[in-house]
This record gives C-alpha cells, structure tokens and sequence, in this order.
C-alpha cells in the first residue's frame, strides 16, 4: 500500500456524538454472535491489511456513511473505505435489514462509476468535496493513511484486481530506496555467483 497504517481518530465533536444517527451507526455489529471468522478478519485477509488498519478502516467506512446520509451531495468513498463498503455488501442480509433500514432507516446504495472522462471528473469532485464535508462534520482532516488526497485517491483507477495468491505472487512497489537496496543486493549475488 505504501501509506503507514495507522489508526482512525476515534473521538468525534460533541454534536455528531449526540447524534441518534451516529450512535446507532457507532454501535452497529458487523458479526452475528457465532460467527467463526468476524467480519474485520475478513476484511483483513482479503485485502492484506494488518487487524489494526482493517479496524480502522471500519471506523472510516462508519463515518463515511453518516456522511452519506447527512450531506446534500453525494460522496465518494475512499479505496480503503469502498473495500469495507463491497465486502459489506456481501453480507446482504445484514447490509439490507439490519444496517440499511435498521440502522440508516433508509437504503444506501453503492452507485459505481459510469465510465468515460466526464464521470472520471465528476468522481474526483465529489470526492474532494467528500473530504471537505468530512473535515466540517468531524472537526478534522480526514487520516490520510485511508482518505489519501483526491489526486493519489485517482492516480492508477485501474490499477485494482482481485487476485488468487494461491496462484500468483503479489509484491508490493517498492519505493526509490528499497529499489536501490534490491539492486544492491542482486548485484552482490550475481558476483557472488560469477565468482565461484
């Protein structure tokens, strides 16, 4: 991923907190009692994330729905929040009855992009202005480890796949320094061999 993953902020200002809303957003369970492998598990292994940053992301995807539901404008998720959103959906049942009409009182849906350069924009728009709505409302930038700044948010949309690491091997980019240091290491092995 590149960004530090750390935790979210989780005090909001006293108005949001006193909030109905928001109270029953914050108290929202993703897991049933029973449930073997707990949604933030989940979350977790299929987006390699350490348990801390998917937790962390759930609480960003919490604010990012009391957002949806008391902004004027449609907002857009960030990369890390839209996971939470997808697996969630997943979840059908519970996503449907038991956090749409119980929790929200009204249905959330998730509205992907149309495609094409005017939607491209469009998306960046609302999403800079998702950032600035989430900076009114919560009295504070969001973090930028999961809400990182629009143009990073937009640099590679096409960049995400799901992929089977039974069958592929995913290494992540290293940074300029980490490449010099692989390139270092390499050429000390290929004269390592060469020497023998």
């Amino acid at each position: 991923m590149g960004r530090e993953k750390t935790a979210a902020v989780k005090d909001v200002p006293a108005a949001v907190a006193a909030d109905p809303l928001w109270r029953a957003i914050e108290s929202y369970r993703f897991d049933d009692d029973g449930d073997e492998v707990t949604f933030a598990a989940r979350l977790a292994r299929e987006n390699g994330w350490p348990p801390a940053y998917a937790d962390a992301a759930m609480h960003e995807y919490r604010r990012f729905c009391y957002l949806a539901m008391t902004t004027d404008h449609m907002v857009v998720p960030s990369g890390e929040v839209d996971q939470v959103w997808h697996l969630h959906l997943l979840y059908s049942k519970r996503y449907w009855d038991g956090f749409c009409a119980a929790v929200l009182g009204r249905p959330f849906h998730h509205v992907p992009a149309r495609g094409g350069l005017a939607e491209a924009d469009r998306h960046r728009r609302l999403y800079g202005q998702t950032l600035r709505r989430y900076n009114e409302v919560f009295g504070a930038p969001a973090p930028t480890a999961l809400w990182p700044a629009t143009a990073e948010r937009f640099s590679h949309p096409n960049a995400w796949r799901r992929v089977n690491t039974a069958n592929y091997v995913v290494i992540p980019r290293l940074d300029r320094r980490n490449r010099f240091l692989l390139l270092v290491c390499i050429a000390g092995l290929a004269i390592a061999i060469a020497t023998l």
